[in-house]
């Protein structure tokens, strides 16, 4: 890791040599040229903490992404990527000089590097994590977040001791599990190092001096090795390379984590073979084998069973020179691309051939807000970061159809995992599972190279229970699907039986109660789109069979008139009727919700207004939209809920530096979640209206005040719609 640092900044022309090898066309090259030209002129002759000259982290950056065979766009985004944080220039200019595509990618990567973690809680990971994910529609922005962070590792010795710690918390927590999902080993390898050097610089060095001290014994053995197998090769006419190395810090950290000691840890010693075809790969291997014994079941073929991310590579551990244990990979030039760079190492929008890379790594990208989604519903910040680890940090497992092709999943999948990522069909109806031609339960831990048949039946439908054990938020995002519209049937069969019910009680006729003209009103007042929907009202209890009909039949009396008619004038709280976070007096079975023209929060002044099809709204005793009313109904909080509440803030600041960051730690450190934000700019000011979750006045009112407390804050409120 330390040969990453050099002594003297890249320079243009270094960058401009290695850029000329993996494209081609002038016209491509004329885009980094121009490029690198305005990043030049807007940052002129700023410096870095570090001293260097702040264009040389744009070029560094680049210089990265040269070695995943990156296209021209990234490596000219790479060059403007800070230009709009750190200099006067606009996304306007960007778009006018270089384009949709360009500008739409710088903007991303901009919004993204002005948010940090506000401090080391996993849910604030989780959020950013989301935000990250979220801004990055295009793959190649990820690509560039990478490169930069790389880079700023690199050079973090010159920021304070305590931001070091939290840039290296926030790569750990964001950055390496996305690069590690896709496949981008080269650097995310690297960043694990410097992520471990400043979060345990104690145990980073006391690894590092173990090794200082065995280097020369370790090198040497590595020698012998390299020139043993070398020579087998070599007799045996096979053209190849060889390299050797110690295995890194963060891997033996990994290890001495998991219970080993230092001096227990065998396999310190690697060695990677490059060959020029896969025949030779395999020729190799026997060859190795033949003269030094593989361990028991550590040889891996990933060469016939690649990953899914296409790694290929040919692994085994042998009892080396003096007994020692190597771990030897063997593989192609052209493997070792794509093992080290992830599917990253042929990304290009314009080269033939192609389509199925950028498939493969949009499929990746998708796979992160699938995740993030899947778990959009799960309130508890530990539980969120907990299923997010679970299948983002969590070692992977490749497992085999009987045709062969391979499946991705994370450690401690089953086979209804396994099915539902073949298709949600084949999920849905599964009814058995064979492993390695045995038989095994559903709920079956999965293994590295297990070959997995599922059995299905045309008539099966998946089951509850199968969402205590399976793995992967694809499948229980399917699951929950099916029951989901499961449900709504059975609402709707329901429903359909209460009304029969109620009708034949009440001696009608149900052509009469439906007729045409009377489905028209019940549907328009109760705002359901068709019978059905007004069956699903019914029997998930929104509104009582008994309450349909006295809409028609009641002196054709409409909503407000029979919720009148519940309540009457009564005023007093102590006949109490508890729905959900809302105490009406009076009545049970009324739809209640809160007003979305105030937002009221637990803790504010609050009445009820009597809607029309829509229950009681809770609005603020101040909302100007009820003033006058005579519908209003006496509500209160209901203070044994723990429910949040959205409501709407405008946040008021002198134009100029960008407070959002400033507005987004505040809300952290108040446990308030921030929803949504819109900017809107004039001459003199930039106003944010931001939507918060919070769960009470008294929480809301200190955020506020926080707010107010920062400099060029002009004004903060509530507002009403």
């Amino acid at each position: 890791m330390e040969e990453t640092r050099r002594e003297k900044p890249i320079t243009y022309d270094e960058l401009y040599e290695k850029v000329k090898k993996i494209i081609k066309k002038n016209e491509e090259l004329d885009v980094i040229n121009r490029a690198y030209a305005f990043a030049l002129e807007k940052h002129g002759d700023k410096k870095r903490l570090n001293g260097d000259p702040y264009i040389s982290h744009p070029l560094e950056v680049a210089y990265i992404l040269t070695d995943l065979n990156v296209d021209y766009v990234t490596i000219a985004c790479a060059l403007l990527h800070e230009t709009i944080n750190h200099t006067d220039a606009t996304i306007e200019e960007i778009r006018e000089e270089f384009g949709d595509e360009i500008a739409n990618i710088v903007s991303s990567i901009s919004k993204i590097n002005k948010l940090e973690l506000s401090d080391d809680k996993d849910s604030s990971a989780q959020y950013l994590r989301k935000v990250l994910v979220g801004l990055s529609e295009d793959v190649r922005v990820l690509f560039i977040k990478l490169a930069d962070r790389l880079h700023n590792m690199r050079t973090l010795y010159a920021l304070p001791v305590e931001v070091q710690k939290q840039k290296a918390n926030e790569t750990t927590a964001v950055l390496i599990p996305i690069a590690h999902r896709l496949g981008i080993n080269s650097i995310k390898s690297e960043l694990e190092d410097w992520c471990l050097r400043y979060t345990k610089p104690d145990v980073y060095n006391d690894i590092l001096e173990r090794l200082d001290a065995s280097r020369e014994e370790l090198n040497e053995l590595l020698n012998e090795m390299k020139q043993s197998i070398s020579d087998i090769l070599t007799e045996n006419g096979i053209s190849f390379k060889i390299k050797g190395r110690v295995k890194s810090v963060h891997s033996l950290y990994n290890k001495m984590d998991n219970g080993k000691r230092f001096n227990d840890i065998y396999d310190i010693l690697a060695l990677r073979v490059f060959v020029d075809t896969v025949q030779d790969c395999y020729l190799t291997i026997g060859l190795i084998h033949s003269k030094y014994r593989p361990m028991p079941r550590r040889f891996k073929d990933y060469i016939a069973n690649p990953k899914e991310n296409m790694y290929q590579s040919l692994h085994t551990t042998i009892f080396g020179v003096e007994g020692h244990l190597f771990e030897v990979q063997v593989r192609t030039y052209e493997m070792d691309e794509i093992a080290e760079k992830g599917i990253a190492s042929h990304w290009s929008y314009k080269e033939k051939g192609s389509v199925k890379i950028q498939s493969m790594m949009e499929h990746k990208l998708e796979m992160f807000r699938n995740i993030i989604d899947a778990n959009s519903n799960v309130e508890s910040d530990n539980e969120f970061a907990s299923n997010l680890n679970d299948e983002l940090l969590s070692d992977l497992i490749y497992c085999y159809t009987p045709k062969g092709d391979v499946l991705e999943l994370p450690k401690g999948a089953t086979p209804i995992d396994f099915a539902y990522r073949i298709h949600s069909g084949v999920g849905d109806r599964t009814i058995g599972a064979i492993v390695n031609d045995q038989i095994v339960p559903l709920d079956h831990e999965l293994e590295d190279g297990d070959i997995v048949k599922i059995n299905t039946c045309k008539e099966a439908n998946p089951n509850k229970d199968w969402l205590n054990f399976v793995k992967t938020s694809q499948a229980k995002n399917k699951i929950k699907s099916f029951f989901s519209k499961q449900d709504r049937a059975n609402y709707i069969n329901t429903g359909k039986e209460m009304l029969d019910k109620e009708i034949r009680r009440r001696k009608l006729s149900f052509n009469d109660v439906l007729s045409e003209k009377n489905l028209e009103k019940v549907l328009k007042d109760t705002h359901t789109t068709d019978l059905d929907d007004l069956y699903l009202s019914i029997g998930s209890l929104r509104f009582t069979a008994g309450y349909i009909i006295d809409l028609i039949f009641e002196d054709k009396k409409d909503v407000i008139d029979i919720y009148l008619g519940k309540v009457g004038n009564r005023t007093n709280i102590g006949s109490r009727a508890v729905k959900g976070d809302i105490i009406v007096a009076g009545t049970d079975d009324i739809l209640v919700t809160i007003a979305n023209c105030c937002k009221p929060v637990k803790g504010d002044p609050i009445i009820g207004y009597i809607t029309k099809g829509e229950g009681i709204a809770v609005h603020k005793k101040d909302c100007p939209n009820i003033k006058n009313s005579t519908r209003l109904i006496e509500v209160e909080w209901n203070m044994n809920n723990e429910s949040s509440y959205l409501t709407d803030l405008v946040i008021k600041v002198v134009k100029g530096k960008n407070q959002l960051l400033n507005i987004i730690t505040k809300a952290s450190q108040r446990d308030v979640y921030i929803e949504s934000v819109k900017t809107y700019e004039d001459e003199d000011y930039t106003t944010y209206a931001v939507t918060v979750k919070t769960i009470s006045v008294d929480q809301l009112e200190g955020f506020i005040s926080e707010i107010k407390s920062l400099p060029m804050v002009v004004e903060v409120g509530r507002t009403h719609k």
